[in-house]
């Protein structure tokens, strides 16, 4: 665990990296800064550690300007002789709030909530990392053709898109079939890296995508490998509130 101690008081500070030591000989001390803007220097300059152990009053203002002055994601443990900061401490990213002096038992107790609220949160960070990687997208359909049943295979479909209500699939070969499925089911069960859904009517497969070229309004007009039959050009604009996910989409 890398740790910051922000404390202008050199004898409170050594304490505190001793009782640090004492409690967990893995703690790694990144540093000892005592002022609200060294604090912001170090921070805009190096990586962020685990936690930091912060006094309030430092030489020059509150610490309470560091996290007014940049945004730090970073749990802290406030550590101050005065307990009239309470409520402000904890409109930041307080894990707890030690009065001096500081004893080992509190520090002791404010370290194992840390750690037990980080490594939940990186417990459930890692869960939906592996739900993600090993979520089922969607690899075929089955559709409907009169008193038949044809599968497609994802791959072998352009796109989908609506016509008065109704939802259809365009496939690379041109033919078209009708489906009972909704666009935002459709977009849920298939794969995002390889389906984009340009504009409330349709949902395009990237390598059905010819060309981009520019549109009035900042907007972008797709031309596919097959064009979707008896539907107007306005069904392959990217609307504007899509065009920079989808020009991330496209440059991954």
């Amino acid at each position: 665990m890398i740790v910051l101690i922000v404390e202008n008081e050199k004898p409170a500070a050594d304490k505190l990296i001793r009782l640090l030591q004492n409690i967990d000989k893995d703690i790694i001390i990144a540093g000892v800064i005592e002022t609200v803007e060294g604090t912001v220097n170090w921070l805009q300059s190096n990586s962020y550690p685990d936690l930091m152990l912060v006094d309030i009053q430092l030489d020059d203002g509150l610490c309470f300007e560091i996290f007014d002055t940049i945004k730090v994601d970073t749990p802290v443990i406030f550590t101050t002789a005065y307990d009239e900061y309470l409520l402000q401490a904890f409109k930041v990213n307080s894990i707890d709030y030690l009065l001096k002096p500081i004893e080992v038992d509190a520090l002791h107790k404010a370290l194992d909530k840390f750690k037990s609220l980080h490594f939940k949160l990186s417990g459930d960070i890692l869960k939906q990392l592996f739900n993600e990687l090993h979520k089922q997208y969607k690899n075929r359909f089955l559709i409907k053709i009169g008193i038949n049943y044809r599968s497609v295979r994802v791959n072998e479909i352009c796109c989908f898109y609506i016509v008065e209500r109704a939802t259809f699939i365009k496939t690379f070969s041109g033919k078209e079939y009708s489906i009972d499925n909704s666009l935002d089911y459709l977009q849920k069960i298939v794969d995002p890296g390889r389906f984009f859904r340009i504009n409330r009517n349709c949902l395009v497969y990237i390598d059905a995508i010819n060309y981009i070229s520019s549109y009035p309004s900042s907007r972008l007009q797709l031309k596919l490998n097959e064009m979707i039959p008896s539907v107007a050009d306005d069904y392959l604009i990217v609307s504007r509130e899509k065009v920079n996910e989808f020009k991330k989409w496209i440059d991954k």
